[in-house]
């Protein structure tokens, strides 16, 4: 069901482009966008890997570039394709990436890019030390932002020297967040139990290993917490909002499958503070880990763009980060207001199997009782597509079809700009 924000004072002039980079075709953060926006007149477009996926098929999208990427292209080819589609749009357009190739892609080339498109104004080389877990966490430690204790091996003798001295369990994960330019030395968040397993699973990392090597915080004593935020120029709030993660897939340590609106002042001033020290402008999605063995918010994540469930969240204005956007973009003013604590964001296709991984677990504590209400990632009764799509993607022969139609279509276009017949329809 639609949210409140039909009234807002939104530019329908300036369209939205969502940016994205690698295959990842069932994105419910993209579709969230194009709904976001589409509600309010504001013409969608968007970046898909072909023309069955659920952000394809949405009623609000305007019109859809079919540009297969892998992450492993120049960047300066991802610029051409960009400014290509720009001329096919036709007016400056808001600029909406969804992953970090791409936040970090239209930061690094900001003068190439600004004739065409909206964006925040970052220091270039930001996005990219904000989307390294190294880089992450030298910046808080210059900025005294409290962060789970870590190490970054350079060789295999010094995974052996972590082994002797370390406290496990440990996680390990992939330092960078490009992992798509190389092979991933882990395949996410991954728990080590001891030395033995961490030298066994360290033999495959190469002469340098490309992770980092993390505290644990053990679940029974820690709470998921998650910040969502727009900021303008000099790290002013434009929109900031705070919850708990109730359920992720993986597991403990993947996307959030279940999350809920839950104030915590203190945990917004902290966000805030750090993103003004940082120079950061534009949507930033948070998460910080509450350790109640110290009583410290630790900082695990600070993606700089949207975050697939930034639906969660909207003020009593009807705000959310990318309404925010926009509308700070288009030179509009961003009405505040409290946020709906108590409501809740559902992604049906992973928080069925995360229900079933949580059964009988604690309660994640300051999770209300009943949510005030619910906001679905995939189904919408007045967009139902996206939905359809997403099931026929996830099973069945219709998702071994659909699978066959986008590999033939990546051999055909492997790399390449949009093609003139690909636009908007």
């Amino acid at each position: 069901m639609a949210r409140r924000g039909t009234r807002l004072a939104v530019d329908r002039t300036v369209p939205g482009l969502i940016l994205k980079i690698g295959a990842y075709p069932l994105h419910h953060g993209g579709v969230g966008a194009i709904r976001s926006l589409g509600r309010l007149g504001v013409p969608m477009y968007a970046v898909t890997e072909d023309r069955f996926t659920p952000a394809a098929v949405s009623r609000y999208l305007s019109g859809r570039f079919v540009w297969p990427t892998t992450g492993r292209e120049e960047p300066e080819r991802l610029v051409a394709g960009l400014l290509r589609i720009g001329r096919r749009i036709g007016r400056p357009t808001v600029l909406i990436p969804t992953d970090e190739e791409a936040a970090v892609l239209v930061a690094e080339h900001a003068e190439a890019l600004a004739g065409a498109f909206l964006f925040p104004q970052v220091p270039p080389g930001l996005p990219r030390r904000l989307a390294s877990k190294q880089g992450l966490h030298a910046l808080c430690a210059e900025h005294g932002v409290p962060s789970p204790a870590a190490a970054f091996p350079a060789s295999y003798a010094d995974v052996e020297a972590f082994a002797r001295r370390a406290r496990f369990p440990v996680v390990a994960k992939n330092r960078e967040a490009f992992v798509r330019r190389t092979r991933p030395a882990v395949a996410g968040t991954t728990r080590i139990g001891g030395p033995g397993q961490l030298l066994d699973l360290a033999r495959d990392w190469g002469p340098r290993p490309g992770v980092i090597l993390q505290e644990y915080l053990p679940r029974e004593q820690a709470e998921d917490w998650i910040v969502h935020a727009c900021f303008a120029p000099g790290g002013a709030p434009l929109a900031l909002f705070t919850g708990v993660k109730v359920r992720s897939w993986p597991p403990h340590a993947g996307m959030t499958a279940c999350a809920f609106v839950v104030d915590n002042p203190g945990l917004a001033q902290r966000t805030a503070r750090f993103a003004a020290r940082i120079g950061f402008a534009g949507i930033a999605d948070l998460d910080w880990r509450f350790d109640r063995r110290d009583g410290q918010y630790k900082l695990l994540d600070f993606n700089p763009r949207m975050g697939a469930q930034f639906r969660l969240f909207e003020n009593a204005a009807g705000v959310d980060v990318l309404r925010a956007l926009h509308l700070d973009l288009t030179g509009r003013a961003v009405p505040g207001g409290a946020q709906p604590a108590g409501h809740r964001f559902v992604v049906e296709n992973v928080d069925l199997p995360a229900l079933f991984a949580y059964r009988g677990g604690r309660r994640t504590p300051h999770t209300p009782v009943r949510a005030t209400g619910t906001e679905l990632a995939w189904f919408a009764g007045d967009d139902p597509l996206p939905f359809l799509a997403m099931l026929a993607r996830s099973v069945g022969p219709g998702a071994r079809h659909l699978r066959e139609l986008r590999r033939a279509g990546r051999r055909a276009r492997t790399e390449a700009p949009p093609r003139q017949g690909e636009g908007p329809k």
